[in-house]
């Protein structure tokens, strides 16, 4: 599915990347999962858009949220794709080190490195102002010491480090003055909590604790007192990239739907003739394209250097999708009935995987606060 805002070279990168995934069955459970990861890395779809200096494909987040959509169209939408290559992969590849670049970049792109990303507290959910975690620096060995604690964060158990944001302890009355520290999976501190969650789904959540965790100097990505530059310099790819995620569920629930709405007689009637089951699914159809246009016009804005029209269209493309995503999961379901509780069809594990595109990285209301307030120059409430 290509639209008319494409070159040639996305159309063929879109198609070459939906006979990948089609070609693979749905991954059910974390060895699928690393497999088609690992496959997906030697042919360059993870690292589409990280310099080719570092053994990336050279694009853009454009190209990545392509491949993700794609993937998730497949019925194989992967998480650590928002995380390891959009957001830390960025961050990295924008503001990292020499050294830190040749380190995990190349790893990154080819699929046998992850990075976790660890932004989200217990009391600093959507309120980032309010991160407690703190670095301080020990100044007879320059060493950084991380104490804190997060929650929610994807995939710790198998990435090989995690992008951890903290704050100076300076800034606890200031404003504030986030900085990215590489944190290896194994580093003396670090622990980490499997989360007991309802959602089914290949990639784990954790809580954690990080107790005195001590890094070298090097672990510091980027300027210390750039720090939110640098920080949403990896957040609006998280949005554009979750946006990518939530089309591509939406796409897959959608066809699973239309198959169905085509074969399921009533009466000697295709059930899809009827205006009650015809038109929820084309409202669902029209709404994901519409956030496809959305979430096109926010990656090629980040891509050409935006980042503040980017924050706005992301934001944007992330909320279009993630309702859109809800309703086509929903009335596919409704679509089949009883058949679409089933495991056979695969819809059911999508109710709650659609609502992670609502929800988070930012939940509606809150980019509906951002579009009042920075848009539309309306008031704060708070």
């Amino acid at each position: 599915m290509t639209t008319l805002l494409e070159s040639d070279e996305h159309k063929s990168l879109r198609e070459a990347v939906s006979a990948f995934a089609r070609s693979h069955p749905r991954a059910t459970g974390p060895a699928e999962a690393r497999h088609f990861w690992q496959e997906a890395g030697k042919l360059g779809y993870i690292g589409v858009s990280l310099p080719e200096a570092y053994g990336g494909g050279g694009g853009g987040v454009t190209e990545l949220s392509l491949v993700l959509e794609e993937m998730g169209a497949a019925g194989n939408p992967l998480l650590m794709m928002i995380v390891s290559p959009a957001i830390c992969g960025t961050v990295i590849a924008r503001f990292g080190t020499d050294e830190q670049k040749q380190t995990w970049l190349p790893g990154i792109a080819d699929g046998t490195r992850l990075m976790a990303f660890g932004i989200t507290e217990p009391d600093a959910g959507s309120n980032s102002h309010r991160i407690t975690t703190t670095a301080r620096r020990d100044v007879a060995t320059g060493d950084w010491i991380l104490t804190g604690r997060k929650v929610f964060i994807s995939g710790v158990d198998i990435a090989d480090a995690t992008l951890i944001v903290g704050r100076t302890e300076d800034a606890r009355t200031g404003k504030l003055k986030p900085c990215l520290f590489i944190v290896p999976r194994d580093t003396p501190g670090f622990e980490r909590r499997q989360l007991d969650m309802e959602l089914h789904a290949t990639e784990k959540q954790f809580e954690l604790t990080l107790d005195d965790v001590r890094l070298p100097a090097d672990a510091l990505v980027g300027d210390e007192d750039a720090g939110l530059l640098q920080l949403f310099a990896g957040l609006n790819p998280e949005r554009i990239m979750t946006a990518a995620f939530g089309i591509g569920i939406g796409r897959y629930a959608l066809a699973r739907a239309l198959e169905y709405a085509r074969e399921r007689t009533v009466w000697n009637t295709p059930i899809g003739a009827h205006q009650a089951i015809a038109h929820p699914l084309a409202q669902a159809h029209i709404d994901l394209e519409l956030s496809r246009l959305m979430t096109q016009k926010a990656a090629h804005l980040y891509d050409a250097g935006d980042d503040m029209g980017a924050g706005e269209a992301a934001n944007m493309a992330k909320y279009a999708a993630g309702e859109a995503c809800v309703k086509a999961v929903d009335q596919a379901v409704h679509t089949l009935g009883g058949n679409g509780l089933t495991r056979e069809f695969g819809l059911a594990s999508l109710i709650t995987a659609a609502r992670v595109a609502r929800i988070a990285p930012v939940s509606r209301e809150m980019i509906l606060n951002y579009v009042s307030h920075q848009t539309l120059g309306l008031p704060k409430s708070y």
